[in-house]
């Protein structure tokens, strides 16, 4: 017969039946040959428990019950915190670049384990082995040498992982140069944006903060490639409320580590470039104004922000951003999370000899679209200001005259900027994006940009003979230039004729391009 549970078998013959298992005296046995008075003691102690009522009888432990149920020990819980340090790093050694950069983020334990040297100098040492020069058959060769361990023990915690990061990112820097360099030679504009901006998988994210530092962070919805910009769309669902936003910034967002065969992922590390960043606390009263539909108004800031606010209250419907190509993939990945890419200066190469050096041989090249529609596209050459058109700081650069009739230049289409929302589309009339490309006598950028501009009904009427019809006015001002342009609307043939078009471009700009004193 088999023993009950908690009961140890007992063994016959000269040794003692063992102790049964349990827990401390109460569980003892009392021996067979034990005296009648020792046994009758013990039957008169159990009766009177018995007797003694319910409450008592609840409080009497029974000795044989308790040897006979087995001790439960709680099960130890089992979690990849407790594990022990070495024990983790050893996990994480199997981990790639992506999931290291991610279970640093748990706790201030796995960040320390993450960063481990040992992990990321193996991880360094794939990407970019060290290299040496030797001497083999008198020619000059290159191999990889493998580091050494000591190299690990020396080096102050997360060394090798900063060393890792700050290296991909000056191999994306490289990149990003080789990407930029062929340029289109009539506007000295990088050629292959678009191939460039895919190939590097640059996107652009804006992050709206409100004023309780809480920040809001839209990622783009689509591009649209021009001959000289790109803008980019944001729309949804979510916006925060206009009233208690603060400030819009604009980043350029690079993946940290470039991976050519697959997309770029939104949740994978990414690097943000600072581009700009524009004030929103009195967005109607401080913006321009350029123009509305039945759902939509739209406001501008410099430089190149478009935002459609719905009518009648002020909710975000859509956010636009045009950026001219001159320098776009600097700025979009050569700066930091907090301070802008510094556009190289000029420096000047005077000219003692030309009295009107500075003043002469510029080109423009002119670009009116919305969307997928080109209303005018144009290039003016070999544009001049005399000394004496020099006026209040700014010099007079005269593109289409009005005279002119010959060179008064037609728009093709109804003139309209197109917008787009999650669930409406629609079109504001009288407003498009202007692309603006001004080159220097050295076939140089000199002053560009690419923004929103709206055409103003005048209270003029055209008494040009071959135009008779209203007029309409486009003004676009920063601190470099101002571009003034007059059209007029012709109600037989549908459609908008330039008559006059003048660039204005600060003095203390060419001064301090040329070296001149303006």
């Amino acid at each position: 017969m088999a023993a009950p549970r908690g009961w140890a078998p007992l063994q016959y013959g000269r040794k003692a039946a063992p102790a049964p298992t349990g827990h401390g005296p109460l569980c003892s046995f009392t021996p067979i040959a034990a005296s009648r008075s020792g046994r009758a003691a013990g039957f008169r102690n159990m009766s009177q428990s018995v007797g003694a009522g319910s409450r008592k009888y609840s409080e009497t432990v029974n000795a044989v019950s308790l040897c006979r149920t087995p001790s439960i020990n709680s099960k130890p819980t089992v979690c990849i915190e407790n594990m022990p340090s070495e024990m983790l790093i050893k996990v994480f050694s199997y981990l790639d670049v992506v999931s290291l950069l991610h279970v640093a983020c748990v706790n201030k334990r796995f960040y320390q384990l993450a960063s481990d040297n040992g992990i990321w100098l193996k991880i360094y040492s794939s990407c970019f082995p060290a290299k040496r020069r030797i001497w083999k058959n008198e020619f000059l060769q290159t191999e990889s040498v493998p580091l050494s361990c000591t190299v690990v023990e020396d080096r102050k915690p997360g060394y090798w992982k900063e060393k890792y990061i700050l290296k991909q990112i000056a191999t994306v820097k490289t990149r990003v140069m080789q990407l930029v360099k062929p340029v289109d030679p009539c506007t000295d504009l990088p050629c292959k944006n678009q191939k460039a901006i895919k190939a590097s998988g640059l996107s652009w994210i804006i992050v709206l903060k409100d004023k309780n530092e809480k920040e809001h962070v839209m990622e783009m919805a689509h591009l649209s490639f021009k001959d000289m910009s790109v803008s980019i769309y944001w729309y949804g669902t979510s916006w925060p409320c206009l009233d208690v936003l603060s400030t819009l910034k604009l980043f350029g967002v690079l993946p940290l580590l470039p991976d050519r065969s697959t997309a770029p992922s939104k949740n994978g590390p990414r690097r943000r470039s600072l581009i700009a960043e524009y004030y929103l606390s009195h967005l109607t009263e401080s913006s321009v104004a350029v123009g509305s539909d039945k759902l939509v108004q739209l406001f501008s800031l410099n430089p190149g922000l478009l935002v459609g606010l719905w009518k009648g209250s002020n909710e975000i419907a859509f956010v636009t951003v045009s950026l001219h190509y001159h320098q776009l993939l600097e700025r979009s990945a050569l700066g930091s999370a907090t301070v802008q890419y510094v556009l190289p200066t000029n420096k000047p190469v005077l000219d003692d000899v030309d009295p009107e050096y500075g003043l002469h041989d510029y080109d423009l090249h002119l670009d009116m679209h919305s969307g997928k529609h080109t209303y005018m596209c144009g290039t003016f050459k070999n544009l001049f200001c005399r000394k004496g058109d020099i006026e209040n700081g700014y010099l007079k650069l005269t593109v289409v005259n009005l005279k002119d009739n010959a060179k008064h230049i037609p728009l093709v289409g109804t003139v309209g900027l197109s917008w787009e929302t999650t669930a409406f589309k629609g079109i504001v009339k009288d407003c498009y994006m202007m692309d603006v490309t001004v080159l220097d006598e050295t076939h140089k950028p000199f002053w560009c940009f690419s923004a929103p501009v709206c055409m103003k009904l005048s209270s003029q009427v055209s008494n040009l003979y071959d135009y008779m019809g209203h007029i309409y006015t486009t003004d676009y001002a920063d601190s470099e230039g101002k571009v003034c342009a007059e059209l007029v609307w012709l109600e037989e043939t549908k459609e908008y004729f330039i008559v006059s078009l003048v660039l204005y471009i600060s003095t203390e700009k060419v001064n301090n391009w040329y070296g001149t004193n303006y």
